[in-house]
């Protein structure tokens, strides 16, 4: 039985953008360093502080001329256990930038949200391995144990849900809405899918949420699908299923293409933001609670107001 929230999407009274890759933005567009994705990390200077919090900001004004919700995703996806000692911090570091983090959202939030425009808070939590490639697999108790970690320094702050974002295979998944569960914080899982439109461990984008709500009691909130191009996934979507219903959001790459292709590129493929937005339109067609839009790798405020510009009509007038 699916858990209501209604505050959040589907649910809510209003539509959400969000940003669009902050890691692809902050490297390739402003030349900033940013070792292993770990983005969190500029958070310990006071430069880097202000380029986080600036870029956020960009967004929002997006949100605030669109008249719609905003998801603020904290730039968390490496905050985790194993990929905060690569960038030289302890365990109690670690749980205080998660929890600035957080801080830095709530002082976004009330900056910028308006009645038009509310705000919701998500504390992003990425893949323990590589986001590409479901390697060194845990056992959905791993998982448990594993994320438990980042999601208890969530608990207490002012974050509304949690989101895995890019999440490769099923067992990490169940782990981290398991984890959720278990602090009673609302979750979000987002998958990642090959060329195919199949998880990279092979199973369909209906398999892996049938699975996921099977063994958590549909404790996710939603779903989403992200770190992919529509025409990777977008023939998946065809015909009717209530499983579709439970897909609530998408980050969508600006490339089409692979995760090997991508990860073998030395340049930014940005795509055509225009053409993204309209398949974000055609997207809304056939997603009944599509709610969230917004991007991922490559994708920038450009993107996410061609999304806007294209998609939210429909979606408004789906409502």
């Amino acid at each position: 039985m699916t858990h209501h929230h209604h505050n959040l999407p589907p649910l809510a009274p209003t539509k959400f953008i969000t940003d669009g890759g902050l890691e692809t933005t902050l490297i390739f567009h402003d030349g900033i360093d940013i070792p292993y994705f770990a983005s969190f990390d500029l958070l310990k200077t006071k430069d880097g502080y202000d380029r986080v919090y600036a870029y956020y900001a960009r967004y929002l004004e997006i949100a605030r001329t669109a008249k719609v919700g905003f998801i603020l995703e904290s730039p968390t996806w490496r905050a985790s256990s194993d990929w905060g000692p690569c960038t030289g911090y302890s365990a109690a570091e670690l749980a205080d930038i998660n929890v600035k983090s957080i801080a830095m959202m709530a002082d976004l939030r009330d900056q910028y949200q308006t009645a038009d425009t509310p705000c919701l808070i998500s504390g992003c939590v990425g893949p323990r391995g590589d986001g590409y490639t479901p390697s060194n697999r845990m056992t959905t108790q791993q998982a448990r144990d594993y994320h438990a970690v980042q999601i208890e320094s969530f608990a207490g702050t002012a974050v509304d849900i949690v989101s895995a974002i890019t999440m490769n295979y099923l067992d990490e998944a169940l782990g981290i809405a398991l984890a959720c569960k278990d602090v009673g914080i609302p979750c979000v899982i987002s998958f990642t899918v090959e060329t195919d439109g199949h998880l990279p461990s092979g199973e369909t984008i209906e398999e892996a949420i049938a699975r996921v709500d099977h063994h958590t009691g549909a404790y996710p909130v939603y779903y989403m699908i992200n770190c992919a191009h529509p025409d990777h996934f977008r023939d998946k979507l065809d015909g009717n299923g209530a499983w579709k219903n439970r897909i609530c959001g998408v980050r969508a790459n600006a490339s089409r293409q692979s995760h090997a292709e991508l990860d073998a590129c030395e340049h930014l493929d940005d795509g055509n933001p225009d053409e993204l937005g309209r398949l974000y339109r055609d997207l809304a067609s056939v997603l009944p609670n599509l709610s969230v839009i917004g991007g991922c790798c490559g994708t920038d405020h450009r993107h996410v107001t061609a999304m806007a510009d294209h998609a939210l009509p429909h979606l408004h007038a789906a409502r």
